[in-house]
C-alpha cells in the first residue's frame, strides 16, 4: 500500500496537515471515534483539551494496530471537539504534538478536519478522533 500526502501550490498553506492524500490498496480500515479513556473505560485528562487530544490518538493507533496499520497508512483524520472556539488551536496542536512521535503520526499531518460539536456522549469527552486507512 502507498499512501502519498501533499499539498498542491495554490491552496492554502501553512496548515498542520497536507491537503491530499492520494492512496492505493485494496483494504480499508475505518477506525471509530476515539476518545480519551482508558481499555477499562477510565476518564483520562479531565478538563484538558491537549491531554485528551493525545489519548484519543494513542486510542487511535491501537485500532490502526490491531487492523495491521499504522498513521503511515492513513489517509484522513476527522476531530470533534466540544465547544469549539478559534482560541483553542494552541491546546489542540499542543495535544497532537505531544504524541505524534510516539504514536508514529508524521507532522504536517495526512487530510484532516476539525469539527466543533456542542457536546459528544458524555460531558467530559471533549475530542473524538476518526481514521481512514488504505493497506494491500
Amino acid at each position: 500500500m502507498t499512501v502519498r500526502h501533499f499539498t498542491p501550490e495554490g491552496m492554502l498553506q501553512p496548515v498542520p496537515y497536507h491537503h491530499v492524500a492520494v492512496g492505493t490498496g485494496t483494504k480499508q480500515v475505518h477506525v471509530s471515534g476515539q476518545v480519551a479513556r482508558r481499555a477499562d473505560g477510565t476518564p483520562v485528562a479531565p478538563g484538558d483539551l491537549a491531554g485528551q487530544v493525545a489519548q484519543a490518538l494513542r486510542n487511535t493507533e491501537i485500532g490502526l494496530a490491531g487492523a495491521g496499520a499504522s498513521f503511515a497508512d492513513v489517509l484522513r483524520l476527522t476531530f470533534y471537539v466540544t465547544r469549539w472556539s478559534p482560541e483553542k488551536i494552541g491546546d489542540f496542536m499542543a495535544g497532537v504534538e505531544a504524541v505524534a512521535h510516539e504514536i508514529g503520526l508524521r507532522l504536517p499531518m495526512p487530510p484532516a478536519s476539525l469539527i466543533g460539536v456542542d457536546h459528544l456522549f458524555e460531558p467530559d469527552v471533549l475530542v473524538e478522533v476518526e481514521a481512514t486507512a488504505l493497506l494491500d
